[in-house]
């Protein structure tokens, strides 16, 4: 197979910054384990309207078709706020998203063990906690036809956003589920909203269909998305599995991250269909934005967007042992006592620089050699 391509995006606020510890580490991998990467670099979000008026130019779109693999920073900052919603910098990563067709979003929720008391929650509710949440991506409220904003006759105005979800929609994001549990603990729960939404219930019949046809051996549940946002911050660790919608795997996943005490914690994948290769079209991104408030002060934490590259050494390039060696350096890291400053309290010590947290991690890399 030909040398595996991967394009950057880095984006807007903090995103080059985490962006370029993780290019450190693709470099060490090169340097290190003989695992060359063709990389390429490209604009998104506010960086590609600061310089062609649009968040995503059709080349860049076409490289990102091209490649085994995109990484991606973070979009957007205060900056675009007053932009027309068609050229915001968000439009870029929904774009890749959809264009991409990527319909499958792998959100891991894990806490460490050396950021167990970090946690709002009580050492003993998150302590050894991994979930995954399976968020569908490219459906739902945030792509569903008609919406907009519009004048009514009355003088007052009307915001639409429809939720829509087809039987293929709902049973190829199940599968991906299913899939992941039998590799995990063999357990899904489903979340939805059946007993208000017809979207809800399709979304429960065709996931209970893809479960009783093709994979029995998964344990499954049901769960409505509200009690689900409940029994995360009750009981977490019940999950292994938890497959839901578009615009509640972003409510859900955003909470499951504050399980594990920082965003800046936090990898996600985004996967679709396979590629000529065998590959799936993807793209890894931090599940942070952009923290523009922090930006070019050395002050974000790059642990998240170096994990989104463990995840693609695993799903994009079926290199679980490597992703293993990366994601135990980061472990590692954290139990030596390294902290950049969204990981200390007010009372906890000297935080250390972005570039710091990459060079921790780049050591501890070396030592596993």
């Amino acid at each position: 197979m030909n040398t595996p391509s991967l394009l950057i995006l880095a984006g807007d606020g903090i995103g080059p910054e985490v962006m370029d510890e993780v290019k450190r580490i693709i470099n060490w991998y090169g340097d290190k384990r003989d695992m060359e990467f063709d990389v390429t670099e490209d604009l998104v979000g506010g960086a590609a309207y600061d310089k062609h008026g649009t968040p995503l130019t059709d080349e860049t779109m076409a490289k990102a078709q091209e490649v085994d693999a995109v990484l991606l920073g973070a979009v957007g900052g205060p900056a675009y706020d007053n932009l027309d919603f068609s050229v915001k910098p968000e439009r870029g990563l929904l774009r890749l998203r959809k264009e991409m067709d990527l319909f499958s979003n792998l959100r891991p929720a894990q806490c460490f063990d050396a950021l167990a008391d970090f946690s709002s929650l009580k050492k003993d509710i998150v302590s050894g906690l991994d979930i995954m949440i399976v968020r569908e991506l490219t459906s739902g409220s945030y792509f569903g036809e008609p919406r907009g904003i519009f004048d009514l006759p009355n003088g007052e105005r009307e915001g639409i956003n429809t939720q829509r979800y087809t039987t293929s929609e709902i049973r190829r994001v199940a599968r991906s589920a299913f899939e992941l549990a039998r590799k995990r603990s063999n357990k899904v729960c489903s979340m939805e909203k059946a007993n208000v939404m017809e979207s809800g219930i399709l979304w429960r019949e065709e996931v209970t269909w893809v479960h009783e046809n093709e994979y029995p051996d998964v344990e499954l549940s049901h769960m409505y998305a509200d009690a689900g946002a409940m029994q995360l911050v009750r009981w977490p660790k019940q999950f292994d599995v938890i497959v839901t919608d578009n615009l509640f795997g972003d409510l859900l996943s955003d909470m499951a991250a504050m399980l594990t005490g920082s965003l800046g914690m936090l990898p996600s994948a985004s996967l679709g269909v396979p590629m000529e290769n065998g590959r799936p079209k993807a793209m890894y991104e931090p599940v942070h934005g952009s923290a523009p408030d922090i930006a070019c002060e050395g002050k974000a934490n790059p642990i998240a967007c170096v994990l989104s590259f463990a995840m693609a050494l695993r799903y994009s390039f079926n290199d679980g042992a490597e992703a293993d060696r990366l994601e135990a350096a980061v472990e590692k890291v954290l139990a030596d006592g390294a902290r950049t400053p969204d990981l200390l309290g007010p009372e906890d010590g000297t935080p250390i620089s972005t570039k710091a947290m990459g060079d921790a991690i780049l050591a501890a890399l070396d030592a596993s050699l």
